[in-house]
């Protein structure tokens, strides 16, 4: 039976990422980077696709419990055999050049005996490397990708199905550790990391980073497990955010909506930065706002909705035919069509961030108000143009409501600048009627009064949960009539067992898509935010309870949840998701317990 989405834990070193099984297999990782090739593809194929599994011989099931370690990033997976006890421990340590996955095997109880299979398959699952002994290590190799594997103490390895096999022993007391260590093909086998010494810095390191979490609020192992997600996510070099470390996770189990996450949204980026500053973590959002400065760089018009981990713009997609897909879902897509959208909200967010930053008291670059300007000078020349929206939607531009206020928020944060900054230069009147000017399109044209509820688009009969953002941005008061009036309206139509879609896929074909999806988890978030703040305290808090709860085991959430089937969907873990629990849990429990 193939594994579900929430049967998976996270490991990484910021900047790639492995997900593992419930039965100790390591099913996906990308390497060097979280946009590089799989090594490990079992995820979205089957074991001749790649994968790593340490587990206790004869043991074919889940393991009896796992955890991480409290405040990190380090995995615990025990087993509960009629031999003994045995537990492994997963982690990617802080690399110094070459990324390494240790896994270190340690006896509880007993004398157990375990097994482990390697086999590594280059460029997601398709090549099959030469694999020789070189000095008591294994070492694969296929054009520019070299991966070494190595034990302490030794253990014999031997070849099977184009696998790497091992089988050992440990008792009470007794560790075996195993390192796996990339590197480009045509240079010489990097410096040997200390397992143990890696495992004892990792577990220092995240726990003295989670102890700087300003948050000691209600949820608080929530919270801090969000923000641990959150870092793990963050490419370190650059400091710009995957929205998720996978590909084709899918968003209906057998259907086509499945995208590759694993670059760097504008919007995912700037949210993360809002909250990062929120909850104690000025230096992140630093290097945060710094990516995001650097990839909105030139023209405004070039403006991408996402960019590479390194900033780069072309991210073209493909599809995989070897791939099966995750539980038959195809195609496999990697890179994302999406880049070449135009998506206006992302100019609101940006400008939102940024003015965020510089009330935080974060440093402002010199070019960073020129960069601003530009944008809203380039806003004012274009902001009627329809888009592709928030969703990415596939079938078309539209007028989108959200986009369009979006487009009042980005003109807004300008305005409040300069209101607040007299001496940086800008048509200050200008652009407080452009304001105006987009304030009241959106009231008249993406209102309907007969249903007292904006809609998804002017002239729509169609609800879009990104609506309920209208009064946190500021757009409209909480108590406005017609604020009240959508939030009841979205939760009437897209509610589905309790929780939110981000839109109907039922009558409308606006995404362009077949098929269906599940419930929107972020968009659950805002619902909890928007009856906060307009007086439904007790539902926002029963709802965020809720949403905490569907998270997986070990406190991951994914894109999207299955209410019916119980189950979660989409790319995993997915950013958004945990920004919006983060976010919800500040709203919520107030000032007075975060810092």
């Amino acid at each position: 039976m193939h594994p579900r989405i929430e049967d998976y834990a996270l490991i990484g070193d910021e900047q790639t990422a492995a997900l593992i099984g419930r039965d100790g297999s390591v099913d996906w990782l990308c390497l060097p980077r979280f946009d590089s090739a799989a090594c490990f593809a079992r995820l979205l194929g089957d074991e001749e696709n790649g994968y790593w599994r340490i587990a206790p011989k004869g043991v074919e099931g889940p393991c009896t419990r796992r955890a991480y370690r409290p405040d990190t990033l380090v995995l615990d997976t025990e087993w509960e055999t009629g031999e003994g006890a045995v537990r492994v421990t997963d982690l990617m340590p802080q690399r110094d050049r070459a990324p390494d996955l240790v896994r270190v095997v340690e006896g509880l109880r007993g004398r157990v005996t375990m097994h482990s299979t390697l086999k590594i398959r280059f460029d997601y699952g398709s090549i099959v490397p030469w694999v020789r002994k070189s000095g008591g290590q294994r070492v694969a190799v296929a054009g520019p990708d070299s991966v070494w594997l190595r034990s302490e103490p030794e253990v014999r390895t031997w070849g099977k199905d184009f696998g790497t096999h091992a089988e050992f022993t440990v008792e009470e007391g007794e560790k075996v550790a195993f390192v796996l260590t990339w590197h480009p093909s045509h240079e010489a086998r990097p410096k040997a990391v200390d397992p143990h010494k890696a495992l004892h810095s990792s577990v220092h390191d995240w726990q003295k980073w989670a102890r700087r979490c300003h948050y000691r609020g209600p949820y608080r192992d929530a919270v801090v497990r969000s923000l641990i997600t959150l870092k793990a996510l963050t490419y370190r070099p650059t400091g710009g955010i995957v929205a998720a470390p996978t590909t084709s996770l899918p968003e209906e189990p057998g259907g086509v909506r499945n995208w590759d996450y694993r670059y760097c949204w504008l919007r995912d980026s700037t949210l993360t930065l809002n909250v990062g500053l929120s909850a104690g973590y000025r230096e992140e959002a630093e290097a945060w706002r710094d990516w995001l400065l650097r990839a909105v760089a030139g023209d405004p018009a070039d403006l991408q909705i996402m960019y590479g981990l390194a900033g780069e713009r072309r991210l073209p997609e493909c599809e995989l035919p070897w791939l099966a897909g995750f539980a038959g879902s195809r195609p496999v897509r990697i890179g994302n069509a999406a880049v070449d959208q135009l998506q206006l909200d992302v100019y609101g967010e940006v400008m939102d961030s940024l003015y965020l930053a510089r009330r935080a008291g974060l440093p402002a670059k010199p070019h960073m108000w020129n960069i601003q300007a530009s944008l809203i000078e380039w806003l004012r020349a274009a902001w009627r143009q329809p888009d592709e929206g928030l969703w990415e939607v596939r079938g078309g531009r539209r007028q989108f409501v959200h986009s369009k206020v979006m487009v009042w928020v980005a003109v807004d944060r300008a305005v409040r600048t300069l209101e607040e900054n007299p001496e940086l230069p800008g048509d200050l009147e200008g652009w407080r009627a452009l304001r105006d000017a987009v304030h009241r399109e959106v009231c008249e044209r993406g209102f309907d009064p007969k249903r007292n509820t904006f809609t998804q688009y002017y002239g729509s009969r169609e609800l879009d949960a990104a609506l309920l953002l209208m009064p946190r941005v500021g757009f409209l008061p909480p108590d406005d009539p017609r604020v009240t009036g959508t939030i009841d309206a979205v939760r009437e139509e897209l509610g589905q067992g309790g929780l939110l879609r981000r839109y109907s896929t039922d009558r409308t074909a606006v995404d362009g898509l077949p098929g269906d999806e599940g419930t929107f988890l972020v968009c659950s978030f805002w619902l909890a935010d928007a009856l906060h703040m307009t007086g439904r305290g007790k539902e926002a808090r029963e709802l965020f309870d809720r949403l905490v709860g569907l998270a997986n085991d070990v406190g991951l959430l994914s894109e999207e949840y299955d209410p019916v089937q119980r189950r979660q969907l989409g790319n995993f873990p997915q950013a958004f998701s945990h920004v919006g629990l983060v976010h919800t849990a500040l709203a919520l429990f107030g000032d007075d317990e975060a810092g």
